[in-house]
């Protein structure tokens, strides 16, 4: 609904998601490769796996129930093999230990992948009668030429990536094999493949390393993404990008646009419109006037803070809707209420495609349904949007969205859940993907060349600081900060090998200083033998942090996903907070009971 408002309404398609700052790559290099913008298996496939392989994700503090599930499979034999630049819990705890843990410095998973498909191709390890069935010809043959170059090597890249050749080589025997005669192995990534300048890159080399091996298209293999929250792979699939409609079809694609015009009784744009770095860039230049933001707290979230709220505040109307008065919310001229999942009747589209139903426990606190509010504001800019019940508009996302033909609340009631595609081709939906072929047809292998990030540690910036999320607090954590969880995790802390904090004479609960070339922040640090030394690690919960006033405005070549992960700063001992943290501390008793 928002998507249309902005494209009839406003008149253009300036519409994006949080998606753009964690996994549009994912988007981008599935579909470049395999043909549809989604991970390819059910949850439960995992059970079926042989060989696990987890890279750049954190199952168990970002995906709690995935990976109750995932440790189950590890009990029962399966094999690990953990990459990740810090000791992540999969590595070894009482229950389950990683067979192989690769602790690659940060920015250099393309690499990595890379040097696993050199070992497979230089060895004969892939499934060649998968590859000539399934592949297109012409893209094998150049990707091979380029895959089996000396530089991909396991002891070419050992020299800058921190990940010894020998360990390299056994891990990526052990993913092409599956561990023995026919076994299967399964990919499951996270932020920490996406959230890079190689983001789609990296998504692409992990395609080409399934379709090398022939793990895609049956249960216990593929392609996983572990996405961030429950509905982000639903706001993509509905034309929440500024490139796309519903179904990942283009803008700019006459036919498909025609068929939007025609429901919807208008001319559209046919120009894809800006990406949200664009957009803060556009609002700071003066020639955006006005945002609608809509359950996405930018302030907190997005790289490089003070850009983000020098945006907000020349903006002549900032409309936030949300179901708290977030960061974002302090920059607003008007705030409209959101409604949480006990209020309202709907969909909630997961990382596996399934469809599930979201049904109303309690009428809107606020009165009206957050899609009855968009609609109003539509009707008050001179679009006509009505509905008479959320069912309505799935029933228009099915006329309009050919991968959605056969899904309304009844089939979805009705079956418990409904993984899309779902169509005349697959009345029932679909359980996995690519079965005896893939979407695009031929599997498409891309060279995937290592380009080493601008993000470079130097004498004055000697660390290279990564983020991610804890079990307790959830993202910017509007939601969890108010509940007692905040027992368990109420602050952020810094993470820093113990050879880093005695070189700095840094004690366990000390304040330290985080400085990088965007600005400054104060946390309390916390020795921790999980990190290698030259990596630190912070988490982004609290408003109070300022994790992303640190970080860059560097991005993903294809997608501006914000290089998050790679960040050169450096770390000193201080007695007293950053002067920004001391203003956001004077805040008036209002302003902070927006704040937080």
């Amino acid at each position: 609904v928002v998507q249309k408002m902005i494209r009839t309404a406003f008149g253009n398609n300036n519409v994006d998601t949080c998606a753009r700052v964690c996994h549009s790559p994912t988007g981008y290099g599935l579909n470049q490769t395999l043909g549809t913008s989604a991970g390819t298996q059910t949850f439960d496939s995992v059970m079926d796996a042989d060989v696990i392989l987890v890279i750049g994700a954190n199952p168990t503090d970002a995906h709690p129930v995935f990976a109750s599930r995932m440790k189950q499979r590890l009990r029962q034999g399966a094999k690990l093999i953990v990459i990740d630049p810090r000791a992540i819990d999969l590595v070894k705890t009482p229950h389950v230990q990683a067979d192989y843990h690769l602790p690659l410095l940060p920015g250099n998973n393309v690499a990595v992948i890379n040097a696993f498909a050199h070992v497979i191709v230089s060895e004969g390890l892939e499934d060649t009668g998968y590859v000539a069935e399934r592949c297109d010809d012409q893209a094998y043959g150049a990707w091979r030429e380029f895959i089996l170059e000396a530089k991909n090597s396991p002891e070419a890249i050992e020299k800058y990536c921190g990940v010894p050749a020998a360990d390299l080589r056994a891990a990526a025997r052990l993913y092409a094999t599956g561990g023995r005669k026919d076994g299967k192995s399964a990919i499951f990534y996270g932020l920490g493949i996406t959230e890079h300048s190689q983001g789609s890159t990296a998504v692409m080399a992990l395609a080409n390393l399934a379709m090398l091996t022939g793990n895609i298209g049956f249960s216990g293999v593929g392609l996983n993404p572990l996405r961030g929250q429950n509905n982000v792979q639903g706001s993509c699939d509905m034309g929440s990008f500024p490139h796309e409609f519903p179904g990942y079809r283009p803008v700019g694609d006459d036919k498909v646009r025609a068929s939007f015009e025609a429901d919807w009784g208008l001319q559209l744009d046919s120009e894809p419109g800006h990406r949200i770095p664009a957009m803060f860039d556009a609002a700071v230049a003066g020639t955006y006037r006005g945002m609608y933001i809509q359950g996405e707290d930018v302030a907190q979230s997005d790289p490089n803070t003070r850009h983000v709220e020098a945006a907000l505040k020349n903006l002549d109307c900032l409309i936030v809707q949300d179901l708290f008065l977030n960061e974002t919310a302090r920059f607003a001229h008007v705030f409209f209420p959101g409604t949480s999942f006990l209020e309202k009747d709907g969909t909630f589209t997961n990382a596996e495609r399934r469809i599930s139903m979201v049904n109303k426990a309690v009428e809107p606190l606020a009165g009206l349904d957050e899609w009855e509010i968009t609609c109003r504001l539509s009707r008050a800019m001179g679009y006509g949007m009505s509905y008479d019940s959320s069912s309505e508009i799935m029933d228009e996302i099915a006329r309009l969205t050919p991968t959605f033909a056969n899904v309304s609340f009844d089939k979805i009631r009705a079956e418990g859940s409904v993984q899309w595609p779902c169509n005349a081709a697959a009345p029932d939906g679909t359980l996995i993907m690519h079965v005896g072929g893939f979407v695009r047809g031929k599997g498409n292998f891309v060279i995937t060349e290592f380009v080493p990030t601008t993000e470079k540690v130097t004498r004055k910036f000697p660390l290279i600081l990564t983020t991610g999320r804890i079990l307790s607090q959830y993202n910017v954590g509007a939601q969890t900060r108010r509940t007692d969880n905040n027992i368990w995790h109420d602050q952020d802390v810094l993470e820093i090998h113990s050879t880093d904090a005695e070189d700095r004479g840094i004690r366990d609960g000390d304040w330290i200083n985080i400085q990088s070339r965007m600005g400054d922040t104060t946390l309390r640090a916390m020795i921790s033998e999980r990190m290698q030394p030259g990596v630190i690690y912070t988490t982004f919960h609290m408003p109070g942090s300022g994790a992303n006033v640190v970080t860059t405005d560097n991005a993903d070549w294809a997608t501006d996903c914000p290089e998050y992960k790679v960040t050169a700063v450096e770390v000193r001992l201080t007695n007293h907070r950053s002067d920004w943290q001391e203003e956001f501390n004077h805040f008036s008793e209002d302003t902070r009971h927006i704040a937080e």
